[in-house]
């Protein structure tokens, strides 16, 4: 077979693809290893004719038999009585570029195996294929259900996907299907003390090998948690849904892609593409509509308790606080003001309930026109607040009017909310020919709202906006394929700060590193400055941590927090602020453990400058930052921020920062000391 080269509209991409034709035969198992042979696959059949799968690395079992199948709501379970019809295996390298990101180009190189399952006549007569496709540094597979005349429509009560985890190790995991959604404290423990977990969840086995278990390409299916059965055996958990079955689907369909990303270290778990490249080519084309960037916002004093979303004497978002900050943006170098509150139905008990929120209507005291207009006269954008309060009903009702409002304005960007407890979600009203009022809800990461989540950014892409979901459904890559799905929440951010001392503690942001964000890009809200919430709580974190955010937690949109007299008292932190971007050409983990510190070095896309910023748990330590990233030949001019002799987030030395400039090249390092609770920021600018 000759290789299929293929030009992508996104840039220039070069893919090889080969393949087999199935086997007459019907083997009893199939394998499959990837490019580099230092993962073996192998799918059989067990005594039971239940399918299981295996996986070793470099000659040792990292995946002990586990199962594959469905269990249905209506009908025999997908689970026994199976054989394998043949299978087709395949092998695919490509170099594709993001329209922005952690890093400008992503190589896919890999090698697939579709394996064809059929079953008995008397357990259904029922086919499923399975397709695995082996990188690496990782694995993805997914189930494939043909048409055929033995099923039609697909009710699936819970999948049987399993993954029996050989080598004892720790885990780092917050808990699936409670009430407060993904916003909890990463719990670390043994493997076989996890009960049951949100996605990614990340391990680090005895041998150090690390691990990540996750999901890639989301759409019209319910999301997985990871369920432990027993000892080291874990299996898929499918987000419950209010109609019965977790997932209906038509047939042909494919599931979410089951992900599991393998490395040596932390870098190599942190450096991975595995679910950008297991998502589909972007489907938008042209998206240069959408500008990465740094915001301000009328937010935090709302956090806080200082302003108020509702009407009243302590409104937040009116017209001259807008005015105020839309100026300070300006002056600062920031692109966007974000401005919650703006709208009608903020007043009275809406959290949860949202069914008097209006999209196109302001309140009073805020002159929707005016504040864009001024902000276009200043070279500043408004960015958009939708929250929905939980009803999704309600907002669905409004979406297009809402969204061509915001492209009339030249609002590119908006916030979208959904604040309500897990499960809470109000999907639809009369709608079943039951009462008047009657209500289906639904969970945050159940199939009705992968739907929704999605179908938001498709009617926001209609209108070049771009979308920042907060209480959102996780990350699974589809921003390769929706590229104006720019970030999201999705776990604790800054906003628990202002509700308690030490609400996230410092090794919070160590341990995000190398959970969430190995799902994709955080709208974390970095830039508290005065480093205290509500009623003076203090922040887990030093002020040099608070610039190391900036490079550590990766969004192609980045908050500066803080009320802006805050960031006014701190002129030399805002140099630093003011200066870095949110769109990267190269990105590497110099330095790191999972929960204890994180040091990045990224590119700034648009020039020859690299920054460094790194984050610290409770522990002191001094990490020696190499300059090998470096362009070789070069000078460059060091601008340091770090944290000051004595400093701590456990006391008032937390404000203590130290600043340096030094010249330095390619080979050269330096000692940088990390507080507890601290960090440190680097801008590199070529010299010569």
């Amino acid at each position: 077979m000759k290789p299929l080269r293929l030009l992508a509209a996104a840039g220039l991409v070069l893919a090889t693809f080969h393949g087999t034709g199935a086997s007459a035969s019907e083997p009893m198992e199939v394998s499959a290893s990837s490019p580099d042979g230092s993962l073996v696959l192998r799918v059989r059949i067990d005594n039971d004719a239940r399918p299981e799968w295996t996986l070793s690395r470099k000659g040792k079992l990292l995946v002990a038999p586990s199962r594959l199948g469905f269990i249905l709501a209506d009908a025999l379970p997908m689970v026994r009585g199976f054989s394998i019809a043949g299978s087709e295996k395949a092998q695919g390298e490509e170099t594709w570029e993001q329209p922005w990101g952690e890093r400008r180009f992503v190589h896919d190189r890999h090698n697939e195996v579709l394996v064809r399952f059929v079953q008995a006549q008397e357990d259904g007569a029922r086919r499923m294929n399975v397709r695995f496709r082996l990188f690496n540094d990782g694995i993805g597979f997914r189930y494939e259900l043909p048409e055929q005349p033995a099923l039609k429509t697909m009710r699936i009560a819970e999948e049987a996907t399993g993954f029996t985890i050989a080598p004892k190790g720790e885990a780092w995991w917050i808990a699936g299907g409670e009430w407060n959604r993904y916003e909890q404290v990463y719990q670390h423990t043994a493997i076989d003390a996890v009960s049951t977990a949100h996605t990614p969840i990340t391990m680090k086995l005895e041998d150090g090998t690390h691990l990540s278990f996750h999901e890639a390409a989301l759409v019209d299916y319910a999301g997985y948690r990871l369920r432990r059965a027993d000892g080291q055996t874990f299996r898929t958990e499918l987000a419950p849904s209010a109609n019965g079955p977790a997932v209906v689907r038509d047939l042909p369909f494919a599931t979410p892609w089951r992900t599991i990303r393998i490395a040596e270290d932390a870098a190599g778990l942190v450096e991975n593409d595995l679910e950008l490249n297991l998502n589909e080519p972007n489907k938008l084309g042209d998206v240069s509509w959408f500008e990465p960037g740094r915001y301000i916002g009328i937010w935090w004093g709302m956090i806080r308790g200082d302003w108020t979303w509702g009407e009243g004497p302590r409104h937040g978002a009116t017209t001259a606080r807008t005015k105020a900050y839309i100026d300070f943006a300006a002056d600062n170098g920031f692109r966007g003001v974000l401005v919650e509150g703006w709208d009608e139905g903020w007043n009275g008990n809406w959290l949860g309930h949202g069914q008097d929120f209006s999209f196109t209507k302001a309140v009073p005291d805020f002159d929707l026109d005016a504040v864009t207009s001024y902000a276009r006269s200043k070279g500043v954008r408004l960015i958009g607040h939708h929250e929905t309060g939980g009803n999704i009903a309600n907002y669905e009702a409004q979406l297009d009017d809402a969204m061509a409002l915001y492209e009339r304005l030249g609002v590119d960007v908006v916030k979208t909310g959904y604040v309500t407890d897990a499960g809470g979600i109000i999907a639809d009203t009369d709608r079943y020919g039951e009462a008047p009022g009657a209500v289906r809800t639904a969970w945050h990461d159940g199939q009705r709202m992968a739907n929704h989540y999605l179908d938001v950014v498709k009617v926001a892409a209609k209108h070049h906006v771009a979308v920042n979901t907060h209480e959102p459904i996780k990350d699974t890559g589809l921003r390769r394929t929706w590229p104006n799905w720019v970030s999201r929440e999705g776990a604790r951010g800054m906003e628990y700060n202002a509700w308690g001392a030490y609400a996230n503690g410092p090794d919070h942001e160590p341990t995000l590193v190398y959970t969430r964000m190995l799902s994709g890009p955080m709208d974390f809200t970095p830039g508290i400055l005065s480093l205290t919430g509500a009623e003076g709580v203090p922040l887990a974190s030093t002020l040099a941590k608070q610039l190391g955010l900036y490079v550590t937690l990766y969004s192609p949109i980045q908050m500066a927090a803080d009320f802006i007299e805050e960031l006014e008292k701190h002129p030399r932190e805002m140099d630093f602020i003011s200066s870095v971007p949110t769109d990267w050409a190269e990105s590497h983990l110099l330095a790191g453990e999972v929960g204890d510190y994180a040091v990045f070095a990224r590119k700034d896309r648009k020039s020859a400058r690299w920054f460094v910023g790194g984050v610290n748990d409770a522990t002191p330590r001094t990490v020696r930052v190499s300059f090998d990233f470096l362009a070789p030949g070069t000078n460059y001019t060091a601008t340091i921020w770090k944290d000051g002799e004595g400093a701590t987030y456990l006391d008032g030395t937390r404000h203590f920062i130290a600043y340096d400039t030094q010249t330095v090249t390619r080979g050269d390092s330096l000692d940088m000391w990390m507080a507890p609770g601290g960090g440190m920021a680097v801008r590199l600018e070529p010299s010569s």
